[in-house]
């Protein structure tokens, strides 16, 4: 007797099967894209195109390092006024007053008066974490923000989970390259947003799990006052 046709009504079932699963494996990985690229659209509409002065003043600046005139355009906004004085966030340890200033000449006293230097910060998070210790051993109560326009999002989401006491006015600086050709003609510009998308995303999601109790990657707590920070990279930039 042939066993055929109860095999067949067999396979026939498995085959259903494994196309459904394929379907669905498809269909999630479409809605997947989908979401991925309708998130990016709403990453770039949060970069400003154009810099812009803040709306208002504030107590104090800072300014995240990683990135071409980010520090002029900051010592910029404290000579005019914008506020009291300036820290820059990730600057290399072997680096002080006298190196900056060598850079920008014209900034001298403004650097020997109302500039302090964090060397101890590696990453945004720790940009946010040395700003709040700064913004609250000065009493500070409002904070401008310096850093590249495609950096802003991921900066201000570490800033407002840091320090939800205090309030950000964001100053997006815009690089030569943004300006000199849309970010779509160049390989190099589209790879670093996906690359700072993804970025974002992941501490969005971070940000979002701790607020709800569920802290995946603790922060390390504050070292004491005078003790050495986290090690840098000897050619590593903060962002």
């Amino acid at each position: 007797m042939s066993s055929h046709p109860d095999d067949s009504a067999t396979r026939a079932p498995a085959a259903a099967r494994r196309g459904l699963l394929g379907t669905v494996i498809v269909a999630v990985l479409a809605i997947a894209f989908v979401g991925a690229a309708i998130g990016f659209v709403g990453f770039l509409s949060q970069l400003r195109g154009a810099e812009t002065r803040p709306a208002r003043h504030a107590d104090g600046i800072v300014v995240l390092t990683g990135g071409s005139s980010r520090v002029s355009d900051a010592l910029e906004l404290l000579a005019d006024g914008y506020g009291r004085r300036l820290l820059i966030s990730g600057v290399h340890p072997t680096n002080d007053v006298s190196d900056i200033s060598r850079s920008l000449p014209d900034n001298q006293s403004l650097l020997r008066c109302c500039v302090d230097l964090d060397r101890s910060a590696v990453n945004t998070r720790s940009n946010a974490a040395e700003t709040r210790r700064w913004v609250h051993e000065r009493g500070f109560k409002s904070l401008i923000v310096v850093t590249s326009n495609y950096h802003m999002p991921r900066a201000i989401a570490e800033m407002s989970h840091a320090m939800p006491d205090i309030a950000l006015i964001p100053f997006a600086v815009i690089g030569d390259k943004w300006r000199d050709e849309p970010w779509w003609t160049s390989g190099t510009t589209l790879r670093l947003l996906l690359s700072e998308y993804v970025k974002y995303v992941a501490v969005e999601m971070r940000v979002r799990l701790a607020d709800a109790g569920l802290d995946l990657a603790p922060e390390v707590s504050d070292p004491p006052a005078g003790s050495p920070g986290p090690r840098r990279p000897a050619t590593a930039q903060a962002n």
